[in-house]
Parts: C-alpha cells; structure tokens; sequence
C-alpha cells in the first residue's frame, strides 16, 4: 500500500514538471511575439524602409535647358550628354540639327533637296549681285547733228542693254525665287519635327532647343495647350504674336533668346527657345 502512494506521488510529480515546463515555454514564446511586435511597431513609427519613396515628376522643359542640353553649349558638348542622336538630321542654312535619343531617322532624300535648294539660293544670289554690279549705263539721246554711222552705233549700244537689262533682271527674278525656295525649305524641315523635337547647333553653339511633343513648361503649357491656356499663363510676361505667325515673348536675362509657341487651330502645336540673331556660319 505504502509503495502505491509513493508511485502516485512520484507520478503527480511528474506532471506538475512537465505542466511546468511547458508554461515556461508558452510564456517564452508569448514573451518574444510581443518583442517582435513591440520592435515593428517601433520601426514603422520611426519611418520604416518599406514606405514608398516619392518619385520626381517629367522634367520641364525651360529657358535653361531640357534634357541636359543648354543655350550656347558646343555641339560636341551637347553630343556628349547623350541626349541626341548622332547623326544629323539638316544642314541647312549650315546649322547643325540633330533629333533627341530615339527620335526619327535622318531623312536622306529631304537632305538632299536642301542642299540643291541652298545651293541654287547661293549661285543665283552671288550672279545677281555680279551682273547688277556690271550692269551698263543708260544710252544717252543722240545730238542733232549725229551722223547715220554714230546712230548706228548707239542704237547697237541700246540694244545691247536692252538685252544685259533683260538677262539681269531674270537673275534677279530667279534669285528672288530662289530664296523663296529656301524659305520652304526651313519651313518644311521645322514641320518635319515640330512633334519630335530637334536642336539646332550654330558655330557659337547651340541656338535653337525644340521641345518634343511630350514636354511641358513650368506653367504647364505644351503640344494641345489651348490659346487661351497660353494668353493666361504668358500674357502678363509679354507674350505677342509676331511677324513669323508665332507667339513669341522674350526669355528673362536672356536678351537676344525668345520663346516661340506655334500654333494651329487655336492650339499649341510646337515651341521652342531660340536665338534668331545666332548665325549659323
């Protein structure tokens, strides 16, 4: 009898061990979820690393510059900023025009229609010149007394001219066409990327910055912009429209830049920041 009360005491012993230890455990583990939920919670009150970080808008296109590229910079500089492609897409006028990086590629048969065009323009205007330079004087009237072979010779003097008249007036008719005709041409080259975009490099750098479709000004105004959305953001900074069919205003500190809106259907259809007086050669 005395042996069975030992071995049930043994056993309850036993258990209260084990009950023991298992609590010991449980509080354990309670104890450490708590550490781990107190430590997160001191985390996200300090600004964890898994908030989102915030993210810069589309860069603006402005009077200073767009896509690393500057007003008056070199064009080798500008080449070197990587946002240009490196093949030319005009030299006409003898500027240099390039397309931003992944623009449209060289268009090779408007290329050569310009430097026909330009030449022409050249070889007619240098003859013109040349030939009003030459041009002779004016017959005089013949005296009273003038004899039938001194009329003869004056009316030979006449018609030659007559006919030196004649020939120059036609050189400068198709010299005069001829600048017309380069006109277009600058025309059609400034449609051809009004979308894309392009820049325009002179000998002194770089003089024209023509922004693509996509960008927008500080104000907000790009391709689609409305006229009235462009009179409000630029009327009070001296917005007009000039000569050229454009609206131009002039580029604060900058004397000599403008910016330049086209536009089309009472839209914003292309602008740009120039410098007009900037020759190309």
């Amino acid at each position: 009898m005395g042996k069975n009360r030992a071995s049930v005491r043994a056993v309850g012993v036993g258990i209260s061990v084990v009950l023991l230890v298992a609590g010991a455990a449980a509080c354990s583990s309670d104890d450490k979820k708590d550490t781990a939920k107190a430590g997160a919670a001191a985390t996200a009150q300090a600004g964890a690393p898994s908030a989102a970080p915030t993210t810069k808008g589309p860069e603006a296109f402005t009077a200073a510059g767009y896509r690393g590229l500057k007003p008056g910079m070199a064009k080798d500089a500008g080449l070197a900023t990587g946002a240009l492609e490196t093949a030319p897409v005009s030299l006409l006028d003898g500027c240099t025009d390039f397309v931003y990086k992944g623009g449209p590629a060289p268009d090779q048969a408007r290329m050569a229609a310009e430097a026909a065009t330009e030449a022409r323009y050249k070889d007619l205007n240098a003859k013109a010149d040349a030939a009003t330079g030459k041009a002779p004087a004016p017959a005089g009237t013949l005296p009273p007394n003038a004899s039938a072979k001194g009329a003869a010779d004056a009316a030979a003097g006449s018609a030659a001219a007559a006919q030196d008249s004649a020939a120059t007036a036609k050189l400068i008719a198709d010299a005069t066409q001829s600048m017309v005709d380069q006109m277009v041409a600058r025309e059609t080259k400034e449609k051809a990327y009004l979308a894309t975009g392009r820049v325009s490099f002179a000998a002194t750098g770089l003089r024209e910055l023509v922004a693509p479709a996509e960008a927008r000004t500080a104000e907000g105004i790009g391709a689609g912009s409305t006229l009235e959305a462009l009179q409000q953001a630029y009327g009070a900074k001296g917005l007009q429209l000039a000569k050229s069919g454009k609206y131009e205003m002039p580029v604060d500190g900058q004397q000599v830049w403008k910016w330049e809106f086209t536009v089309d259907g009472g839209k914003v259809v292309g602008m740009a920041v120039a410098d007009r007086d900037s020759k190309c050669v």
